[in-house]
Parts: C-alpha cells; sequence; structure tokens
C-alpha cells in the first residue's frame, strides 16, 4: 500500500486502537489513527506493535492504514507511519482530526494529508483543551513536562535550553537558535 486515502478512526491509545482492531471496529480502507502516544502523550513513545500485529494477523495489514505520534520496531508491517510531529499533545495537526475526515498518503511522493483546510485545522485546534499528562508525577511526570517533540529527538527543553540526551548517554545544553 504505497498511495491510500481512506476515513480516518481515531484512537487515543494504542490499546484503544488494540481492541478496536481484533473486536472487529476497522474495517478495510480505514486509516488507523493513534494519537496521544507521542514523548509527551505516551509519555515516551509507544511502539505500535500490537495493533500492527493485530492488523497483520487478521489479514488487514495491506488493506488498511496506521499513522501514530508513536513509534514502530522493525517487527511492523504495513502502511506503519510514525513518529508524526508536532504530536497530539502539542496541539499538532493531528490533534485536530476528527472521525471519519479523510486521510491521503501517498508514500513515494513523501506527503502525508487531510481532506481539511488550513483554516478548518487551526479552528479545531484553537477549540482544543489544553493536554493533561497523563502521569504528572515523579521522572515521567517531569519528562513529560520537559521534552520536546519526536522531530528534535530525546531532547528536554528548558526556558532557554534544549538538554541532548547524546549518543554516548550524556546531556548537553544548547540555546534554540543553534
Amino acid at each position: 500500500m504505497l498511495r491510500h486515502s481512506g476515513p480516518a478512526r481515531l484512537f487515543d491509545s494504542e490499546e484503544d486502537a488494540f481492541q478496536a482492531i481484533v473486536g472487529g471496529r476497522v474495517k478495510k480502507g480505514d486509516v488507523i489513527v493513534v494519537r496521544y502516544e507521542g514523548p509527551k502523550g505516551g509519555p515516551g513513545m509507544q511502539e505500535m506493535l500490537s495493533p500492527t500485529s493485530a492488523l497483520a494477523g487478521m489479514g488487514l495489514d495491506k488493506e488498511v492504514a496506521l499513522i501514530t505520534d508513536g513509534r514502530f520496531s522493525g517487527a511492523s508491517r504495513g502502511a506503519a507511519i510514525g513518529h508524526i510531529s508536532p504530536e497530539a499533545a502539542a496541539k499538532g495537526p493531528i490533534a485536530a482530526l476528527q472521525e471519519g475526515d479523510t486521510i491521503e498518503i501517498d508514500i513515494p511522493g513523501r506527503r502525508l494529508g487531510v481532506r481539511l483546510s488550513q483554516k478548518e485545522i487551526k479552528q479545531r485546534l484553537a477549540a482544543l483543551p489544553n493536554f493533561e499528562p497523563k502521569i504528572k508525577t515523579g521522572y515521567l511526570g517531569r519528562y513529560a513536562g520537559l521534552v520536546s517533540s519526536a522531530d528534535r529527538g530525546p531532547c528536554f527543553r528548558d526556558e532557554d535550553r534544549y538538554w541532548i540526551l547524546d549518543a554516548g548517554y550524556s546531556m548537553k545544553g544548547i540555546a534554540p537558535s543553534q
């Protein structure tokens, strides 16, 4: 499935998407949208192995696409598009989607879109309440409050610096303009 257009089926967690798939509530041609699983929303980035495995096991991996602000492992099959940034918890465009919106996927053209005007997307995002983290205390609460979007990598933001976890697992601060 390199090109696909279909109705959005919205789920605000990996677990809800999985239950809908195994419960037979996902149909051929649907585009499953799993949001609020990005760095801030998860917190962390949930791996979508359960939903993609369920789709494959039910023979739907060539008929149903899955997009998410979470992530995938190397074991995922089918049209699986992840790391959508900015994530839903940061009021990225994925948060504006509503059940049934038409999602358009063009993998060779490297395009992912929705049949909505920019005005409609902005209006929907403006109407959303502020995101409330699932976990508010401890290390995960701190992480959810400080982490940036997946397109920046594993960064924590603080008033005037981003803290980047480099390959050697040490933290270094850089100014946002760098």
